[in-house]
């Protein structure tokens, strides 16, 4: 009867299994932390520092669809102060060309960093207070006009200085929202302390476990770049969701232009992990193997060949 030429590899030493295991759960473990990690960060030092906030909605005061959403809710607010009647249908469309011919002028562009600037500082003060004070959040919007007045007066404009300036306490932040808000803020800064740098860890120490550290670093790559790619996908989820929520279609427009350039830091660092995962892993893969020399005496397995004539 004839034999077959193929023969069992070598079995695997116990140890060596297991230190292969045990690489593969470190290395998926840090796999999932890095675009946790860096959704972390994003949300802790991008959106929750007011001066990188401000610099990057303050462009978007040139945008055409941010200009034309803010017109209408302004002008649509000022038009509904009117009382009915008359005034209201003459004066109304009036008000809301002077309010949307104001969005195209420099003194807009600066209403809108200050506004940004100071909305956003009494959120952040109350989601960082250690004992956060009872009610909504508001804020005083008087310095914007302020700021405004000034432009328009340094701009030479006819009655600018008898512009007057109300102290009124706008909410921006209901209290039922401020508690749970708070409790999430703490978990991101936490987490975007260490995230980042467990994922490292794990990645590190499942590499120099692993039995076949060749294997679990390709691996690590490919897990990397898998997670970028589902970062990237889930801020595509979160922009449509985002956009499909909103009540009134007309704003969808401006509340894109915002999405975007709120996560574009986000979607930098998830092609950033792609493209990173993707390189450890071609060159890992790619890189020649180095054969270890056999220890003298040991003996050279047979070749199918000597084995049939033998037989």
């Amino acid at each position: 009867m004839p034999r077959s030429d193929r023969r069992p590899g070598p079995e695997r030493p116990p140890l060596a299994r297991l230190r292969d295991a045990l690489a593969a759960a470190l290395i998926a473990l840090a796999c999932l932390l890095a675009p946790c990690g860096a959704l972390a960060a994003w949300a802790a030092y991008g959106l929750a520092d007011t001066g990188r906030y401000v610099r990057t909605v303050a462009p978007l005061a040139a945008d055409p669809a941010v200009r034309e959403a803010v017109a209408d809710a302004v002008g649509d607010g000022v038009v509904r102060e009117l009382e009915p009647g008359p005034m209201r249908q003459t004066v109304g469309p009036f008000l809301q060309d002077a309010v949307r011919s104001f969005t195209r002028t420099d003194a807009f562009g600066t209403a809108w960093e200050a506004g940004n600037r100071v909305v956003h500082g009494a959120v952040l003060h109350a989601l960082r207070a250690e004992r956060p004070a009872p009610g909504p959040v508001t804020v005083d919007l008087a310095p914007v006009v302020v700021r405004v007045k000034q432009k328009l007066a340094d701009d030479h404009l006819p009655f600018a200085h008898r512009i007057p300036v109300w102290h009124t306490e706008i909410p921006v932040l209901p209290a039922e929202d401020v508690a749970g808000l708070r409790k999430g803020y703490l978990v991101l800064d936490t987490a975007a302390r260490w995230l980042p740098l467990a994922a490292v860890a794990l990645a590190v120490t499942g590499i120099a476990v692993a039995a076949r550290r060749r294997r679990a670093l390709t691996a690590a790559g490919l897990g990397t770049a898998l997670g970028g790619g589902l970062l990237a996908l889930a801020v595509a989820l979160g922009r449509h969701l985002t956009l499909t929520d909103l009540p009134d279609p007309a704003y969808r427009p401006a509340a894109a232009a915002i999405y975007d350039a709120l996560t574009e830091t986000l979607r930098t660092a998830s092609w950033l992990l792609l493209a990173l995962g993707l390189l450890v892993a071609l060159a890992s893969w790619f890189t020649p193997r180095r054969h270890t020399p056999a220890p003298p005496g040991t003996p050279t397995p047979a070749s199918p060949t000597s084995s049939r004539t033998n037989a």
